[in-house]
C-alpha cells in the first residue's frame, strides 16, 4: 500500500477548502469566514518560521492510502481498488470521493456521501452498477469496476473530506491503473472440453489440460486441478505461480504416497495422474488456471482466472461376496472341524485374493475383538499353526481344517477376504474387502462316565474321637492319559428346623492336585487337626483327628474330572457329587458331683483343720480333675466376689499352687493332695481365729482334647465346711492421739497409737501387736493411703521409701502405746494419719493366734510455715554482705586517691615586661 503524508501549502489548502467547504456545504458566508480564520490559525502550527512544513514526526495528521501503482489489470475483468484513511479526527465513519484522469484533468466518478458527485459520462455505468463503492469498514472502501476496458486506463484519485480540528496530513492519494489485453488460453486434451471416463475401483487414470499466455507483462500461471462430486468444487492438487505443489484438503496423504501427481509436459500441458481410484474419486474434473503478476510493492496479484472441464469420471465398486459353505456345524470333541470359504467377484484382469479366518465367542464381536486363527496373503503364504491348516482348493475356495477340537472351540467362525490389484509402480493396492456371515460351531464334550461313593471308615463315639471319610471313584475309564480327578470336601450343618443352611467348603484341589483350604477349616488344617490325603488313584480321604461337637453334621465330596487339551492344559469337564454321610454320636450332658467332708468334727484354735473332697462324674471320657480350695470369711459378703479368698489349687496334672495365701509365716501351713483318682484332701496346720469361715472345693473336670491338650468339660462346687472358734478372749480398741496436730516446718510431730483392751486381762508376755502407720495426703479421705512405717510383733521396724528431707521413727514406748515421730516436717507431710494394729494372743497351749486387724480413726496433721524464721537468716546474710561491700568500696577509693592518682603541679615562670605604646610601635 502506498502511504502519502503531505503538508499542504496555503494556496493548495485554499483550493481544498473551497471544494470541500464552500461548494458542498450550505454554510453561511459568516460561518465560512470563521472556519477560514480558524483553519489558518491551526495551519500555522504546522508551518515553521521560514514558511516550510514541519517534519511529519513532529506534526501528526490524516493519512489516505491506496495501493502502490501501477496496477496491471486484464480487459474484461473486475477491478477492485481499495482506499483507507487513518489518524483523523471527527466521526468514526469517513466519506470518500473517487476521481479519474487520463491526462491532466480529473473527472468525478462516485462518492459515498454526495449522490450528485458523479460526472455525466459515468452516470450510466454507476447507475447499472458497473462502477460502485463497496465499504469494507468505517475508514475504508473499495472502488469496483466491472468489465474494465482500455479506456479505463489512467490515474485514480481517492480523497476524503476533512473532519479534523486542524488541517494536517494528506486528504487524497492517487494510483495508476494499466489495462492489458487478454492473452490467457486454457483448453482440454485435443480440444475437447469434457469426456466421460469409466473406471473400476483400484484403476489409475490421467487427465491433461493446456494453458498458455501471451500477455505483454511478465506474468505467472497458477494451475489447479479440481473435482466436483456434489455442489462445490474441491481442490485436488495445484502448481502455484511460485512453482510449488500444494495438495488440497484431504489429499495430503495420497500426495505423499505418490497416488496423486501433477506433471508438466510439452506444449504447455499439465497432466494429473491418479492411482488406486476409489468411489470418492468419481465426479467432474476441471483445470482452473489463474494469471498472476508481481506488483510494485513486490507482492503477487491475481489479474484473471479461467477454467475448463476436462472429464467426467465414474468409478465402479468391485463386487465381492464371501460365503462359508455351511451354516451351523456340530462336532464331537477331539474330532476335526472342516470349513470352506467361497469368494465371488466381478473383477477381471490381474488380481490376487487374501483370506483370513477369525473366531469369536459372540456373533456381535468386531474384527478387533475376534481372534485371528489363520491367514493366507495375496502371495498364498499361510501363517504358521500346528493344529490348524488353511489350503487353497481352487481360485475361489479356501478350506480351514481344525484338528482335535475341544469344547473351548465352540463359537462363531467367519472368513474375511480382500482383493488386491497391481499398480503401475509394481506395488499392490487393496480395492475391496468383505467379511462373511458367522457360522455357529458347537463342540459336544465327551463327558467321562464315573460314579462317586462316600463312606466313613471311622466314626466318633465321644468328643475328640477321630473321624475318617473315604471318597471313592468307580467305573472310570482312561484315568491316566486324558482324564484327571480332583476332590472337593463340603460340610453341611444339620438343623432340626426348616432353615436353609449353605454348604461350607472345607478344602478343594485344583488340576495340579494343589490343596486349597476353605475358611472354615484353614486354621485346623495348618495345625494338623484335619488331614486331606489321596490314598490311591481313585480314593481321597478326609480325617479329623479330634472331632468336636461343632463337627457334627453332613459331609459330602465332589469329584471333578479334568480333560487334557491339545496345549497340555487341563479343563474341568464334569463334576459328580456323592451322597452325604452324617457324622453324629449320642451325647448326654456332663454331670459332676463334689462332696466335702470334715474329718475332725471338733477342734480348737492351733489344731489342724482337715477335709476331703470326693468327685464323681458321668458322660465324660477319661476325665481328670483340678481342685481349688476357697474360703468365705464370716464378716464378708458371700454374694460378692471380694468375699471369697482363693487359698490353694491343684491342676489336672497334679501341680500345686498357692493362690491368695499371703501369710508368710505360714507358707507351709496349707496342703492340698490327691488321695485317689477322684478324692482330694486339704489340710491347714495351726489354725487361727482369723481362719474362721466357710471352706469349699471348686472342681473342674477335664477331658483329653486334640494334640495332647486338655479340654475343660464341666465345673462343680462342693458343700461348705465351716470353721468356727468359740472364744471369750479380750477385745482390743485402737486410737490415735497427738498433743500438737498443728506444727511449723522443721519441727517434730509426735503421733501416738494407743491400744486399749476390754474383757479378760492378759499378761504383757501373752500378747503382741503388729503396728502399721498410714497417711492420706488430702483433707478428705479420697486418695489411696501411703504406708509410712510398720513395726511387727518381733520389734522389727520397716520404713517405706520417702522423697522429702523429713525422717520417720517408730518405737514402742509401752506395751500398749506406739509412737510415730516425723522429724523436720515439711509441707508435704500434712494429711490424715492413722494406724492399723494386728493383735496376736498366745493361747493356753502356747500357740500364737492372730486376731482381726483394727484400724484407728485418722487424725489430721497440719504443717505451717514460720515466716520469721524463714526470712531471718536471709536478712542477716544480706545486711552482712552489704556492709562488707561498702567498706571494701571505701577502702579501694581511699587507696586509689592516695597512691595511684597523685600528680605534682609545677608553676610556670612569668616574665614581666612593659607594654609598648602604640606610637612607639
Amino acid at each position: 500500500m502506498l502511504a502519502v503524508k503531505v503538508f499542504l501549502s496555503n494556496a493548495h489548502v485554499n483550493d481544498v477548502e473551497k471544494s470541500s467547504f464552500l461548494i458542498r456545504t450550505s454554510q453561511s458566508l459568516d460561518q465560512q469566514e470563521d472556519v477560514e480564520n480558524d483553519r489558518k490559525g491551526r495551519l500555522s502550527k504546522c508551518i515553521d518560521v521560514h514558511g516550510f512544513p514541519r517534519v511529519a514526526a513532529f506534526c501528526r495528521g490524516r493519512i489516505v492510502r491506496v495501493p502502490k501503482g501501477p496496477l496491471i489489470r486484464v480487459v474484461g475483468t473486475e477491478v477492485e481498488i481499495p482506499c483507507s484513511v487513518s489518524d483523523y479526527d471527527g466521526p468514526s465513519e469517513q466519506n470518500f470521493d473517487w476521481e479519474f484522469s487520463r491526462d491532466t484533468d480529473f473527472v468525478r466518478i462516485v462518492s459515498t456521501w454526495d449522490s450528485t458527485f458523479t460526472s455525466e459520462e459515468y452516470q450510466k455505468r454507476v447507475g447499472r452498477g458497473d462502477i460502485k463503492l463497496r465499504r469494507s469498514s468505517n475508514d475504508a472502501v473499495e472502488l469496483v469496476i466491472r468489465n474494465i476496458q482500455p479506456a479505463d486506463q489512467g490515474r485514480y484519485k481517492c480523497s476524503t473530506p476533512s473532519t479534523d480540528a486542524t488541517v494536517q496530513g494528506n486528504y487524497d492519494a492517487e494510483v495508476q491503473v494499466k489495462v492489458i489485453a487478454d492473452g490467457l488460453s486454457v483448453s482440454g486434451s485435443k480440444g475437447r472440453s469434457s469426456m466421460p471416463l469409466r473406471l473400476s475401483e483400484g484403476d489409475s487414470f490421467r487427465l491433461r489440460c493446456s494453458a498458455i499466455t501471451s500477455s505483454p507483462e511478465h506474468t505467472h500461471l497458477h494451475v489447479t486441478w479440481q473435482i466436483k462430486s456434489g455442489s462445490a468444487w474441491r481442490d485436488i492438487l495445484s502448481l502455484t505461480h511460485e512453482g510449488k505443489f500444494q495438495p488440497g484438503p484431504g489429499y495430503e496423504e495420497r500426495y505423499r504416497n505418490g497416488d496423486i501427481r501433477l506433471d508438466t509436459g510439452a506444449n504447455d500441458t499439465y497432466r494429473l495422474s491418479v492411482s488406486q481410484a476409489s468411489s470418492a474419486d468419481g465426479g467432474a474434473y476441471r483445470c482452473l488456471v489463474s494469471e498472476w503478476v508481481r506488483g510494485a510493492d513486490g507482492s503477487w496479484q491475481k489479474i484473471q482466472e479461467k477454467s475448463v472441464e476436462i472429464a467426467s469420471v465414474s468409478v465402479q465398486r468391485t463386487a465381492l461376496d464371501v460365503v462359508i459353505s455351511t451354516s451351523n456345524v456340530s462336532v464331537t470333541e477331539r474330532d476335526s472341524l472342516d470349513l470352506t470359504c467361497n469368494i465371488t467377484t466381478d473383477r477381471s484382469g490381474i488380481f490376487q485374493a487374501e483370506v483370513m479366518w477369525y473366531f469369536s465367542a459372540s456373533p456381535d464381536d468386531t474384527l478387533s475383538d475376534a481372534q485371528l486363527l489363520l491367514s493366507m496373503d495375496r502371495d498364498s503364504v499361510v501363517s504358521d499353526s500346528t493344529l490348524i491348516s488353511l489350503s487353497h482348493m481352487d481360485r475361489n475356495s479356501y478350506r480351514l481344517l481344525v484338528r482335535d477340537v475341544e469344547v473351548e472351540d465352540s463359537g462363531y467362525y467367519f472368513c474375511e477376504a480382500a482383493i488386491w490389484v497391481p499398480l503401475h509402480n509394481g506395488s499392490w493396492h487393496k480395492v475391496v474387502e468383505r467379511t462373511s456371515a458367522p457360522v455357529n460351531v458347537v463342540v459336544t464334550a465327551l463327558e467321562p462316565d464315573y460314579e462317586v461313593f462316600l463312606n466313613a471308615s471311622k466314626t466318633p463315639k465321644f468328643s475328640d474321637d477321630p473321624t475318617e471319610l473315604n471318597c471313592r471313584i468307580t467305573n472310570a475309564q482312561d484315568t491316566e492319559a486324558n482324564l484327571r480327578f480332583t476332590v472337593s470336601w463340603y460340610y453341611r450343618q444339620r438343623l432340626r428346623s426348616d432353615d436353609m443352611v449353605t454348604d461350607e467348603l472345607l478344602a478343594t484341589m485344583d488340576a495340579d492336585w494343589t490343596l486349597l483350604p476353605g475358611d472354615r477349616s484353614r486354621e485346623r488344617i495348618q495345625n494338623g487337626e484335619i488331614i486331606f490325603s489321596k490314598k490311591a488313584v481313585d480314593t481321597f480321604s478326609l480325617r479329623i483327628q479330634w472331632t468336636s461337637e461343632s463337627d457334627r453334621g453332613d459331609y459330602f465330596c465332589v469329584i471333578s474330572a479334568w480333560s487334557r487339551h491339545r496345549n497340555n492344559s487341563w479343563v474341568k469337564s464334569k463334576e459328580v457329587t456323592s451322597a452325604p454321610v452324617n457324622v453324629f454320636w449320642a451325647t448326654q450332658d456332663y454331670t459332676l458331683t463334689v462332696e466335702a467332708v470334715k474329718l475332725k468334727p471338733f477342734f480348737v484354735a492351733g489344731h489342724t483343720f482337715e477335709m476331703t473332697c470326693k468327685v464323681s462324674s458321668k458322660n465324660i471320657k477319661t476325665p481328670r480333675y483340678s481342685v481349688l480350695i476357697t474360703a468365705e470369711k464370716p464378716l464378708a459378703d458371700q454374694s460378692s466376689p471380694n468375699g471369697t479368698t482363693r487359698i490353694i489349687s491343684l491342676n489336672q496334672d497334679s501341680v500345686v499352687r498357692l493362690e491368695d495365701w499371703t501369710d508368710q509365716t505360714r507358707v507351709d501351713g496349707v496342703v492340698l493332695e490327691k488321695v485317689q483318682e477322684n478324692e482330694f484332701r486339704y489340710r491347714m496346720y495351726q489354725t487361727q481365729i482369723s481362719d474362721a469361715g466357710l471352706y469349699r472345693c471348686v472342681v473342674t473336670a477335664w477331658s483329653p482334647g486334640g494334640g495332647g491338650m486338655w479340654r475343660e468339660a464341666v465345673n462343680g462346687l462342693s458343700n461348705p465346711i465351716q470353721i468356727d472358734f468359740q472364744t471369750s478372749g479380750p477385745v482390743f480398741n485402737v486410737s490415735v492421739h497427738s498433743d500438737s496436730p498443728t506444727i511449723y516446718q522443721g519441727e517434730v510431730a509426735d503421733l501416738l497409737c494407743i491400744v486399749t483392751m476390754e474383757g479378760m486381762a492378759l499378761e504383757p508376755d501373752d500378747m503382741s501387736f503388729d503396728v502399721s502407720w498410714f497417711a492420706v495426703r488430702s483433707f478428705a479421705l479420697d486418695r489411696e493411703p501411703i504406708l509410712l512405717a510398720s513395726l511387727d510383733r518381733r520389734g522389727i521396724v520397716t520404713q517405706n521409701r520417702r522423697n522429702g528431707s523429713s525422717d520417720l521413727s517408730l518405737e514402742r514406748i509401752s506395751p500398749l502405746e506406739f509412737r510415730l515421730r516425723v522429724h523436720g516436717c515439711e509441707d508435704h507431710d500434712f494429711g490424715n494419719h492413722y494406724c492399723v494394729v494386728t493383735p496376736w494372743v498366745r493361747s493356753a497351749t502356747g500357740v500364737w493366734q492372730r486376731e482381726p486387724d483394727i484400724r484407728a480413726k485418722p487424725i489430721f496433721l497440719s504443717v505451717k510455715m514460720d515466716v520469721l524464721n524463714a526470712f531471718k537468716y536471709p536478712l542477716l546474710i544480706g545486711i552482712g554482705l552489704a556492709t562488707v561491700t561498702g567498706l571494701l568500696s571505701c577502702l579501694i577509693g581511699y587507696c586509689s586517691s592516695r597512691w595511684c592518682c597523685k600528680k605534682e603541679v609545677q608553676e610556670t615562670r612569668r616574665e614581666r615586661r612593659r607594654l609598648m605604646s602604640m606610637e612607639m610601635d
